[in-house]
């Protein structure tokens, strides 16, 4: 009992909230910390697994309206050359490369930029939003919904000495959308994106 009493107590204390009910930091630029960014995605293989990748370079800016987070913007910018695979026998081919640059799937050399940019901000709950924006991809844009949790904030972070707030969401995609339609039968059309991030606000 003494435990677990205790173990309220430090949760009671802590700077972060893990449900907050809105924003309670101010207003303004917050940039995302690439440290603690990372939009990963899945694709069914086969219908037997969900092949999974990442992006090394991704950069992401919101301007928050702390009072009214409808009125809040989000842009991303991923570069599409920076996916990552992990492919386990690199001896055998550049398998991130190929990804990246090959025309029959992201085409980086080409399209380098994947970017998203919000339009409409929709509060569904205490701490979640759906974030509809215009994605590009390959050259092409299509609007999506981003489903957002508000995980915490905090209004000056231990580390980092200033306001900060993290967020995680997720999206599906259907590739041929994008004409991305290579290896239908193999790979499903669907695209499942997961995004963690952390933003600090910014100077000014």
């Amino acid at each position: 009992m003494r435990v677990m009493m205790l173990a309220a107590a430090l949760l009671m204390a802590s700077p972060v909230l893990a449900q907050p009910a809105g924003f309670a930091i101010p207003s303004g630029a917050y940039e995302g910390d690439p440290a603690h960014t990372s939009v990963t995605f899945k694709i069914e293989h086969f219908g037997l697994s969900f092949y999974t990748a990442r992006f090394a370079k991704v950069s992401s800016k919101v301007m928050l309206d702390a009072a009214r987070p409808e009125a809040s913007k989000l842009e991303v910018s991923i570069d599409a050359r920076s996916v990552r695979t992990d492919f386990p026998f690199p001896e055998k081919t550049d398998f991130d490369k190929e990804i990246g640059t090959d025309p029959k799937f992201l085409d980086g050399n080409t399209h380098p930029t994947i970017g998203f940019v919000s339009t409409k901000v929709t509060k569904t709950g205490a701490s979640t939003a759906d974030i509809t924006g215009n994605l590009t991809l390959r050259g092409v844009t299509k609007p999506v919904v981003l489903k957002a949790v508000l995980n915490g904030q905090v209004a000056n972070h231990p580390m980092m000495k200033k306001p900060v707030f993290g967020i995680s969401a997720t999206t599906v995609v259907r590739r041929a959308d994008f004409g991305l339609t290579a290896f239908e039968g193999v790979l499903g059309d669907n695209v499942t994106v997961l995004i963690e991030a952390e933003y600090g606000k910014t100077a000014g």
